[in-house]
C-alpha cells in the first residue's frame, strides 16, 4: 500500500512540474509576442499598408495597382499608435516635403531581420543607416560597405527580402552601370524611377536654398 502511494504521488509531482515548466515556456513566448497595429495611407505610389508593434515598425507594403493620390494620409477609420503616426509623419514628409526629411527622426525598426545578426539583416541595417536621401549605391558597393565584396548576388537577394522599403532604401541600390534595376520582382520598375526622381528634385531644391 505505501508502494502504491509513493507511487501516486511521483506521478502527482511529475505532473505539477510538467504544468509549471508549460505555464513559464507559455508566459514568456507571450510576452515576446508582439502585437502588431497596420495603417493604410493614399500615396503619390499606390496605397502603402504599415505594420508596427509598440517597439517600432515590423513592414511596409507598397499595394500594386491602387490609386495614386498626391496628399499622404489614412485611409479609413484606424487607430494609430505612436510608432505608426511617427511612421506616418515621416512617409507624409518623405513625400509630401522631402527636402525636410533629415529634421525628422527615422521610425524605431522592429521587424526580426532587422534586429538579427544575420548577413541579410547587416546589410539592411547598413542601407538604412548609411544611405541618405538622394545617395546611391550599386550592389557592389553596398557588397564592400559590409565587408564582404564578394557578395553581390547575396546583397541582391537582401534588397528582394526587405521587409521596410522606403525607410529601408533598397530603391537606392542601383547596378553597376546605373541603371535602376528591378524593383518589387520586377513588378514597381516605374516606382523605383519615381523615388529616385523624388529625391533628386529634393536634392535641387536645398542646393538653391543654400546658394
Amino acid at each position: 500500500m505505501m508502494w502504491r502511494r509513493r507511487e501516486q504521488l511521483v506521478v502527482f509531482l511529475h505532473v505539477i512540474i510538467c504544468y509549471t515548466c508549460f505555464v513559464v515556456q507559455f508566459a514568456m513566448s507571450d510576452s515576446g509576442h508582439c502585437v502588431l497595429r497596420d495603417v493604410i495611407l493614399s500615396s503619390p505610389v499606390g496605397e502603402i499598408l504599415l505594420s508596427a508593434c509598440e517597439k517600432g515598425v515590423h513592414t511596409i507594403h507598397i499595394k500594386l495597382g491602387t490609386a495614386k493620390e498626391e496628399s499622404v494620409r489614412p485611409v479609413g477609420q484606424s487607430e494609430i499608435s505612436p510608432e505608426l503616426q511617427c511612421c506616418v509623419d515621416w512617409l507624409q514628409c518623405y513625400f509630401m516635403k522631402p527636402e525636410s526629411i533629415s529634421t525628422l527622426p527615422l521610425p524605431a525598426l522592429h521587424h526580426p531581420l532587422m534586429q538579427s545578426d544575420s548577413f541579410k539583416g547587416h546589410v539592411l541595417s547598413t542601407l538604412f543607416k548609411e544611405v541618405g536621401l538622394g545617395k546611391t549605391v550599386s550592389y557592389k558597393q553596398l557588397a564592400e560597405m559590409v565587408g564582404n565584396p564578394n557578395a553581390v548576388r547575396a546583397v541582391g537577394s537582401a534588397m528582394k527580402k526587405n521587409p521596410i522599403p522606403l525607410i529601408v532604401p533598397c530603391h537606392r541600390v542601383l547596378r553597376s552601370s546605373g541603371d535602376s534595376g528591378s524593383y518589387m520582382g520586377g513588378k514597381g520598375d516605374d516606382i523605383k524611377v519615381w523615388l529616385l526622381t523624388h529625391e533628386k528634385k529634393a536634392l535641387d531644391l536645398n542646393a538653391l536654398k543654400n546658394e
